[in-house]
């Protein structure tokens, strides 16, 4: 069952809601605590890192589950972007990949209940929308080595059922292992866990970051990744072109199949924040002016605006993609179409020595980049609302003087 208008919030705010229209009075719909301009969006992000830190139990999982939900209401948030599908893998029970490693310890292992239900129902019952996060291609990673995937991972079994047809459709590069992109049906099996999803589980949202392509060196037999299937396919134009196209259809058909299944239900994507980057013909491949000037690829962008609002390069000119220049850039883009544009920024850097080519970087001297990065959001009448990486980043002592500003800005 999918909630819809009062059926979204929780069985407490219902009471609410129906006292309150009694009395000729309102009170925040679903998904916002009243803090901050209306309908802003204030998510945080969290990660397989959290997930890792949960009790396998069940019992003690629904109690790590309420204990970081609570924290989020605290902080004034009013969603929630959590990872169900790092490396491959899923936080549920899946038609088309195995249990992460992350819910158990070991990918493959049933813990013997569906966590992903219960994270979703206690994010609703505290008024938080859930956005169901996924990088779509990744098979490796950060904790997850290739000899800890299971034998009922996709990839794997590709790798290992003697079936010559099918050995390029994961491949490695720079010592990870991906989902390869130009291929049908690879995109086919994303696209299915998408379904899943939407279909079986009340989510707000399906959230993609930025684990696209790896870099890759069409000169290097060793980093030309997917060029051979380019070489095959013989549809002539630049493979950077070739590739850019294989995200966009992946993208497409996830946008068709999500809003197939619900028009409620969001999806956007949250590349990495410097536009250069982002239209490198070696790297990531994330079409971001497609996406945003055209219908039918996303309903928002979440950029990484991850720097500071002093960072130089290193002649000590500002940065492009120092936050106030970045902003601007993705102010423009944004005027393309009508795509919403929500910012994700660096908690995880608050109260660091990150190098920002300062004598003494900012992070350390200011307390208050995170406020003033929202502020300057809010100011300029275009953003609709932001994402903090990351969530365990709200707990940590150096975050702690920043997070005291940022509440500031949504009392």
């Amino acid at each position: 069952m999918r909630y819809k208008s009062v059926c979204r919030m929780s069985a407490r705010l219902a009471v609410l809601v129906l006292a309150a229209a009694l009395l000729g009075m309102q009170v925040p719909a679903y998904g916002d605590t009243g803090a901050g301009p209306a309908g802003e969006l204030r998510g945080v992000w969290i990660s397989y890192l959290d997930w890792e830190k949960l009790p396998a139990g069940e019992e003690g999982f629904q109690a790590g589950v309420n204990e970081i939900l609570d924290r989020c209401v605290e902080l004034k948030m009013n969603a929630v972007f959590v990872h169900v599908r790092p490396d491959a893998d899923a936080m549920y029970p899946s038609e088309y990949f195995p249990w992460s490693r992350f819910v158990t310890g070991t990918q493959g292992e049933d813990p013997g209940y569906d966590p992903l239900d219960y994270f979703i129902q206690a994010a609703h019952e505290r008024g938080l929308a859930f956005h169901a996060w996924i990088n779509p291609f990744r098979v490796t990673g950060y904790l997850n080595r290739w000899d800890q995937l299971s034998d009922q991972s996709p990839a794997k079994i590709w790798k290992t059922d003697a079936d010559p047809s099918n050995d390029r459709w994961v491949l490695k590069q720079g010592g990870e292992y991906y989902l390869n992109p130009a291929v049908p049906q690879v995109r086919d099996l994303i696209v299915g866990g998408v379904r899943e999803i939407v279909e079986s589980y009340d989510v707000d949202g399906i959230h993609f970051d930025d684990y696209f392509y790896p870099e890759v060196d069409n000169q290097d037999p060793d980093r030309w990744f997917d060029k051979p299937e380019y070489v095959a396919a013989g549809v002539g134009g630049p493979v950077s072109d070739w590739r850019r196209d294989n995200v966009n259809s992946l993208v497409r058909e996830v946008y068709r199949t999500v809003k197939e299944t619900d028009q409620e239900i969001q999806f956007g994507i949250s590349p990495e924040g410097y536009v250069d980057h982002l239209r490198s013909d070696s790297r990531l491949f994330a079409d971001i002016d497609t996406w945003m000037s055209q219908p039918g690829y996303v309903d928002y962008i979440m950029p990484q605006l991850y720097w500071g609002f002093e960072h130089k390069l290193s002649d000590g000119t500002t940065a492009p993609f120092a936050f106030d220049n970045n902003l601007r850039t993705w102010l423009r883009l944004k005027g393309q179409g009508n795509v919403r544009l929500y910012l994700g920024l660096a908690m995880y850097k608050t109260g660091s020595g990150t190098k920002d080519n300062n004598p003494v970087p900012e992070w350390l001297r200011r307390s208050d980049i995170i406020r003033r990065q929202v502020e300057a959001g809010r100011k300029c009448g275009e953003v609709s609302g932001y994402c903090f990486y990351a969530y365990s980043s709200f707990q940590e002592k150096a975050c702690q003087a920043e997070v005291a500003n940022l509440m500031k800005a949504f009392q």
